[in-house]
């Protein structure tokens, strides 16, 4: 039997740590990068659609889903190297990268370190360091997803707590259960070494630099990285075009997946030509 062309997939890159990816699709590689507290399942509903176009896979960073956990601490550009590594898994000379809050940052690192295997970058509710939120904020943040699991709770006792505070007052129920549950399938030692990295992250005065086409999408009622937040980045980006999406919090594509895959495949199609 042929397997239909938007079929979900699930594929290893080898290598150290191991990474799972589902794929569907043909054509020019995009790479779809989950947030902090995600996994590649998050965007099972952009994977088929965007499949009728593009070779389109999400990954579990390491340390996430069925990707391995690793030895030592955590360097940002860990997760680049590992990038680079599904793209040669792909035999991909470059790729789109749609990169969602942390996925966003994995992105800009990305393209600060390869940016000649970029084709194009879409950045999601994202910031570019977390220089750009107040000591108040910073400390919250960490607060909320690091201190309970120090003091011995595990992922699924914070997930509803964590998710009430990303989601857009018009989210589903449905929406909102599938934050809680990727949440609750977080890898507790991998999520504490994302946290710590991830709030020394900054790539700020990289912005400026890229000559990629940039996209920068944002849901209107995000409080974690809001409109305001995502228009700074747009335009210290030569060229970037800026998108907010109604009705959505911080998870713009799950919580307005049909919105988002329309704005976000319409800004491919029209940079095809790159591919």
């Amino acid at each position: 039997m042929t397997q239909r062309a938007d079929a979900i997939a699930t594929e290893f890159v080898s290598g150290t740590p191991r990474l799972a990816v589902d794929c569907c699709g043909a054509g020019a590689l995009v790479v779809f990068l989950h947030g902090i507290g995600g996994n590649r399942t998050n965007w099972h509903d952009q994977l088929p659609v965007f499949a009728r176009q593009f070779r389109a896979t999400a990954w579990d960073a390491r340390g996430y889903g069925q990707s391995d956990d690793y030895d030592g601490p955590l360097d940002t550009s860990d997760f680049s190297r590992d990038l680079a590594r599904l793209l040669n898994h792909f035999n991909a000379p470059k790729a789109h990268l749609v990169g969602l809050s942390m996925g966003g940052r994995i992105a800009l690192d990305f393209h600060a370190l390869y940016p000649q295997r970029v084709l194009t970058l879409t950045l999601c509710d994202t910031h570019s360091g977390f220089h750009t939120f107040t000591p108040a904020e910073r400390a919250n943040f960490v607060r909320l997803r690091q201190q309970p699991l120090l003091d011995g709770k595990e992922p699924k006792d914070i997930a509803p707590i964590v998710a009430k505070t990303l989601m857009g007052p018009k989210a589903s129920p449905a929406a909102f259960q599938r934050l809680v549950d990727s949440m609750a399938a977080l890898h507790k030692q991998s999520y504490l070494k994302s946290i710590a990295a991830m709030t020394q992250f900054d790539r700020t005065k990289d912005l400026s630099s890229i000559r990629v086409p940039t996209h920068v999408v944002v849901g209107a009622d995000d409080r974690l990285t809001p409109p305001a937040m995502a228009n700074e980045i747009a335009d210290q980006i030569p060229g970037a075009v800026l998108t907010v999406i109604p009705d959505a919090g911080h998870l713009v594509n799950i919580e307005q997946p049909e919105a988002f895959n329309q704005a976000a495949l319409s800004f491919l199609l029209r940079h095809r030509a790159g591919s």
